[in-house]
């Protein structure tokens, strides 16, 4: 979905990568990411939203929490991330990135609070329940901490992806920020939902949900009863041109993962400020029937899309060109990605060997993928960083595979 934008915004991104697999450089099955480009990303974003008195914390689990990645944020202005949950954090601790928001969408496990708020120390932590906030204040009163608390709150009618579910009623938020408050180790600091915005496929659109509205009049009732200074956290689908909406709802706390190498679904249907910096690689194997099998392991479309057809640039040589794309059918989800298969019955004829590039809105976190850093593209002198895996630990290629 995101290869032709990738070809006509970033071409040299896609020669550099090509060159640095033909090389031996760059593994297949790799994310391979455009750290120049992440950095002038995340310093338009970080621009934008502070202009807009919004706090930014940066989503890195797309990307596999590359250290490079989170630092190339950290030039962009960047200093905190959201963990999507424990593994995401302690890989962005590792790099620097410093944990803004802990909890959400992933609670914090039982045995795990202690060493959250003893070595994580989050800016802040979401609950879903009066146990989860128990949790919470009693592993931050342990060392003297108060933790600043975001409760997640829902009505009827909220829209959850499956698997997701869970929170506090939000008619009951006033009783909720109380009992929070009246545990020690715990402030109540507001509130929070996922998503609060979403990609309308049919206007082609991020639109807000129902959420936005749910946490706009928990809002109002916290004022009413009171209490002033309220975090609100929103999340879904982030990108520069969508905070000025954020902030007229209300929002203070904005969380962008796919603006940052700028592949929102938004990113697919209109040129943004954020540059696409991500890319997968993959090279060809070996044929069979008509196709050419490339390998596989990172072979994840977002079903935010409905299906189609899915392309690649195939060649042994640097190129963006459109006339080395080809189709390329990609293993049901019901199957394990080993290979996909390019058709080789077209004018492009790979041969063992060729690199294959795809545009892929990714979620790296959940494969078996390499995460590449490359540097120096917008200056003419790309070269690998580090080969991370999926918990952003450095793994080389091939070399230190074994160390």
């Amino acid at each position: 979905m995101f290869l032709e934008v990738l070809m006509r915004r970033n071409p040299r991104f896609i020669e550099a990568a090509m060159a640095l697999h033909q090389s031996g450089a760059l593994p297949p099955n790799s994310y391979v990411l455009d750290l120049d480009a992440v950095e002038r990303n995340a310093r338009h974003f970080s621009e934008q939203a502070a202009s807009l008195g919004l706090k930014t914390f940066a989503m890195t689990k797309q990307v596999g929490r590359h250290s490079g990645f989170c630092q190339a944020v950290m030039r962009g202005g960047i200093d905190r991330s959201v963990a999507v949950d424990m593994d995401c954090a302690i890989s962005c601790h590792r790099a620097g990135l410093k944990t803004g928001h802990l909890g959400h969408l992933v609670q914090v496990p039982q045995g795990s609070a202690a060493f959250a708020a003893a070595q994580l120390q989050p800016d802040y932590w979401t609950v879903f329940s009066d146990q989860k906030a128990r949790e919470a204040a009693d592993a931050a009163a342990k060392i003297s901490r108060v933790q600043n608390i975001l409760a997640r709150i829902q009505t009827t009618g909220d829209t959850f992806y499956r698997g997701h579910e869970g929170g506090f009623a939000a008619d009951s938020v006033a009783n909720v920020a109380d009992q929070i408050d009246a545990l020690d180790g715990a402030a109540f600091a507001g509130i929070t939902t996922f998503p609060a915005l979403l990609f309308d496929l049919d206007s082609r659109k991020v639109k807000p949900t129902q959420n936005l509205s749910t946490l706009s009049r928990a809002a109002d009732v916290l004022a009413a009863a009171g209490r002033a200074g309220i975090e609100i956290n929103a999340p879904g689908t982030n990108s520069s041109v969508i905070l000025q909406a954020l902030a007229d709802a209300g929002a203070t706390q904005c969380e962008p993962g796919n603006a940052l190498h700028g592949t929102t679904p938004l990113h697919a249907v209109e040129d943004l400020p954020e540059d696409p910096a991500v890319l997968y690689l993959s090279e060809v194997s070996h044929h069979h029937g008509g196709n050419a099998f490339c390998f596989g392991g990172g072979l994840y479309i977002d079903p935010v899309f409905p299906k189609y057809d899915v392309k690649a640039l195939v060649s042994a040589e640097p190129t963006s060109a459109a006339s080395a794309m080809a189709s390329v059918e990609i293993p049901d989800y019901s199957a394990i990605d080993y290979y996909g298969m390019v058709d080789a019955t077209g004018p492009v004829k790979p041969k063992t060997g060729d690199t294959v590039i795809f545009g892929f809105r990714g979620q790296a976190f959940v494969t078996r993928a390499n995460i590449v850093g490359v540097s120096g593209i917008s200056i003419g002198d790309p070269h690998v960083t580090t080969i991370e895996n999926i918990f952003g630990q450095q793994t080389g290629w091939p070399e230190r595979a074994l160390t």
